[in-house]
């Protein structure tokens, strides 16, 4: 099955009449810094830090644009499944200036959605979020959120576990709780992934698992031995990106690592679909889900072997493939982890001697 294709790199896009225009020769590298020092260090939690539109606009065509690209690594993944929402609402909540909602509109097609509501807790935010996504999806009704107790739709949350406080993600859960779907993108470090997991035990009850888990079981890092790892993945960036001057400029200058971007998610649909639409869905997950295993992270190489955490549904262990049984996989680890799910043949000892794409 052949992958869709990388949605093309954006070159510092430009934004709404609302806001200034943003390229490499205009960014503001004291907004930029103040914003990129917030996110380190951790002084972004205190509350909105967003001061002017001129803020989200910088953050917007860069900072932000390297999130889209995470999500477009989880949308194509879904897409490849010929997975999609069967809701026609859209909630992208936490929202800054919006990326995550527009892309999964570019993803899907604004043509199968009547509705967008934006929500963050920054005025500026929600309105600069609604401006971009106005001028990019002209035919969608786009609107802030205002919550009338409604069941949820399409619930999109972006990058936002370390900045919420305990009430703040009480009422996140409790819109969870009312959603259909839930497509949840989050930084892929180890505190940021694991806080995820566990938010993933709570929810399984009611929901379920479309990705990135190959089954519905309890989550095989939560068990001895395996504290020191966690679920994440990588996002490369679109072609060209890394020999674009104001991209490579920004990367330098921002001290960012613009070659793949780590990232972990979720994606949930809820549990009152109808047995033969989660039968579907496991069918699309693959011909067989209760044998398929994803890579977590990425494989070590080493002289004439790879060494690689498998996750599967009897749990999470580290596995090995040597070089001599599959040359071509093993070199196939070394420049291509994006594709999510395998089904591995192994000998005696438990090595895989043959790996098939599900």
């Amino acid at each position: 099955m052949s992958d869709p294709a990388t949605p093309p790199y954006r070159k510092f896009p430009a934004t709404p009449n609302t806001a200034p225009f943003v390229n490499c020769e205009t960014l503001d590298w004291a907004i930029l810094d103040r914003l990129r020092a917030g996110f380190l260090g951790g002084t972004a939690a205190a509350g909105p830090y967003w001061q002017s539109p001129a803020d989200l606009a910088h953050y917007d065509a860069t900072y932000a644009e390297r999130i889209g690209w995470k999500w477009d690594a989880v949308l194509a993944e879904l897409t490849r499944r010929h997975w999609r929402p069967r809701t026609r609402t859209i909630l992208d909540w936490g929202c800054g200036s919006g990326v995550a909602g527009r892309r999964v509109l570019s993803a899907f097609s604004p043509d199968n959605f009547d509705s967008l509501h934006v929500w963050d807790h920054s005025p500026l935010a929600r309105e600069f979020a609604a401006t971009r996504a106005r001028a990019e999806f002209p035919s969608l009704a786009v609107a802030e959120f205002a919550d009338t107790g409604q069941p949820l739709g399409l619930l999109v949350i972006s990058h936002v576990l370390n900045e919420l406080p305990a009430d703040a993600l009480t009422q996140l859960l409790s819109l969870i709780a009312r959603a259909e779907t839930v497509l949840w993108v989050e930084p892929g470090n180890h505190v940021v992934s694991r806080q995820l997991i566990t938010l993933r035990e709570t929810l399984t009850p009611t929901f379920h698992i479309v990705a990135p888990c190959p089954h519905q079981n309890a989550c095989g890092l939560l068990t001895d031995g395996n504290e020191r790892h966690w679920c994440h993945f990588f996002a490369e960036p679109p072609p060209g990106v890394q020999n674009d001057s104001d991209w490579v400029r920004f990367g330098h200058r921002a001290g960012v690592d613009l070659r793949s971007q780590a990232y972990a998610y979720l994606v949930l649909e809820k549990n009152s679909a109808s047995d033969s639409e989660l039968s579907a869905l496991a069918s699309q997950l693959s011909a067989s889900p209760s044998a398929s295993a994803r890579i977590l992270g990425r494989a070590e190489h080493f002289k004439g072997y790879a060494r690689l955490l498998s996750c599967e549904a009897s749990g999470v262990s580290s596995v090995e493939l040597q070089k001599r049984t599959d040359p071509e996989f093993y070199k196939e680890l070394k420049k291509d982890a994006s594709y999510p799910l395998y089904r591995w043949t192994r000998d005696d000892r438990g090595r895989i001697i043959a790996a098939e794409r599900v």
